[in-house]
């Protein structure tokens, strides 16, 4: 059965959260954070001897750690803590739980112990929680590149100290862990940037919470369960005609090759038919790889179809620009990608066009491209993923992909998705191209435009997830490659729905 998409929130819902069930928590939710700590961290040690270090920060993220301690301690576990703070200074809860944890008879180093002669059986952050704003630096600092150099498993607690919980910024030096456990619901910088690399494997516990009833949540995490309904198998009774006509519009001199790339993954991706409309006046008449795709003079495909999908191997001359407009002016579904996105970026006139359009418009930008778009730099992107994505789909009144490690798709109403499937893999040459062709062939298929971008872009990482557990990769793998496992993935799901 697939398994539901899990909710996420920004710090300032979870703070909503929090300050709504304190009251009547009981017991209250840094007992069941640090409880919740220790069963996760039981599973970690099942095989490892020895004793744990736990590291407590000067708030509520070392609370936690100092009620996961004290559990360790009446269990009869060897556990070491070390904390450099004042005891005096500690907020309320933190402060009643070093105390929970002094009369039960634990102790604190001031500094960091050298590990035992067998090694730690695990360490523990709970230096710094969700609320941290300001980069790491001193002695904190130091801890964390110690933490970070010891091999054993490492277990953050709630958020790998000195990653933001909102945005999966660095705060100057971020630990670096094998395992979070996150409670309440995911963040959404566990999920994008640097989140995965700092976070490991990532369990959630909602401390017996249900978060969706204090606040309706602003994102999901994209799973097959929200588009597993269009995976529902053909009837016998079948023909070409009721899967769509996909079209890619690009290759100019020089370029044929991307929408070629994206021909393709929408034929694999279930498309009737596939049109490939090609700029370079000497463009091939047929694809010897694939014969199936109907290659076209690119003003000649932008008539044909359900679904129009533009920009791969465009180029950025008149005849890509005016392609562009035309393209823009039609009543098809339109997704804009690669060189589209850079025509639209510098041209006012598409701008406005494009959000007058009636039919739905999907922007699929990398991190270079959002920032042309807003008129920014990539590096202010990257710092906020999550905004800049839903800027975008505001400014023109669109869905957006923006693409990355923890792709965020955001509406034009301002509800956001981020996707987790994906590998390092991916950062190859023509990977982009694959998504256009897959969101084309959904949309031919008259998938609801939601359904087809979440699928889409689901079914692009997870086609990569497949090749990687084949050994395809992450090195050479190419995005040649992703078609077949794509096609592979989606006939699985078939099945499962109808097993189901």
């Amino acid at each position: 059965m697939l398994q539901p998409s899990q909710p996420i929130y920004t710090v300032a819902g979870i703070r909503t959260i929090e300050t709504a069930a304190m009251p009547s928590a009981k017991p209250p939710l840094m007992e069941r954070a640090g409880r919740a700590s220790a069963e996760e961290a039981v599973r970690l040690m099942i095989d490892r001897p020895g004793a744990l270090l736990i590291a407590c920060g000067p708030g509520n993220n070392g609370g936690d750690g100092f009620v996961m301690a004290r559990h360790f301690l009446q269990a009869g576990r060897k556990v070491v803590v070390a904390f450099s703070g004042d005891t005096a200074k500690l907020p309320g809860d933190a402060k009643k739980s070093w105390e929970a944890w002094r009369d039960a008879g634990g102790e604190t180093l001031s500094d960091l112990p050298s590990a035992p002669p067998e090694g730690w059986a695990l360490v523990v952050d709970a230096l710094f929680g969700i609320g941290l704003q300001r980069p790491i630096n001193g002695r904190y600092a130091d801890w964390i590149r110690a933490l970070n150099a010891l091999p054993c498993p490492r277990m953050s607690i709630d958020v790998p100290s000195g990653l933001c919980a909102d945005t999966g910024r660095v705060l100057g030096v971020a630990f670096k862990a094998t395992h979070t456990v996150t409670f309440i619901a995911l963040k959404p910088g566990l999920l994008t940037l640097d989140g995965p690399d700092h976070c490991g494997e990532l369990v959630v516990k909602r401390l017996d919470l249900d978060a969706n009833s204090y606040l309706p949540a602003p994102g999901w995490e994209v799973r097959p369960a929200l588009f597993g309904d269009q995976f529902a198998p053909r009837r016998l009774n079948s023909h070409k005609g009721l899967f769509g006509d996909a079209v890619i519009i690009g290759g100019a001199p020089g370029m044929c090759g991307a929408p070629l790339l994206s021909g393709r993954a929408a034929l694999r991706a279930g498309a009737g038919r596939v049109f490939v409309g090609l700029l370079d006046p000497r463009a091939p008449v047929v694809d010897l790889v694939q014969p199936e795709l109907m290659l076209r003079p690119a003003e000649d495909a932008l008539s044909e179809g359900q679904a129009i999908a533009i920009g791969p191997g465009l180029g950025r001359d008149e005849a890509a620009s005016a392609l562009l407009h035309r393209a823009v002016a039609g009543k098809h579904t339109l997704v804009l990608d690669a060189d589209a996105l850079n025509l639209l970026a510098t041209d006012d006139t598409l701008a406005g066009a494009l959000t007058r359009r009636h039919a739905p418009v999907v922007l699929t930008p990398h991190p270079a491209e959002a920032a042309r778009l807003l008129k920014t730099l990539p590096d202010e992107v990257q710092a906020n993923r999550l905004d800049a994505a839903l800027k975008l789909a505001q400014r023109f009144d669109a869905h957006v992909v923006l693409k990355g490690n923890g792709s965020l798709i955001a509406h034009p109403d301002g509800r956001w998705l981020i996707n987790r499937s994906g590998n390092p893999g991916m950062s190859a040459a023509g990977m982009g191209d694959v998504l256009t062709g897959l969101l084309a062939a959904l949309l031919a298929q008259r998938w609801p435009i939601e359904a087809a971008i979440l699928g889409a872009v689901h079914l692009h990482g997870a086609a990569a997830d497949l090749l990687l557990a084949k050994g395809i990769g992450p090195i050479g793998m190419g995005a040649s490659e992703l078609p077949d496992a794509v096609r592979m993935l989606m006939n699985q799901w078939v099945a499962q729905h109808q097993h189901y």
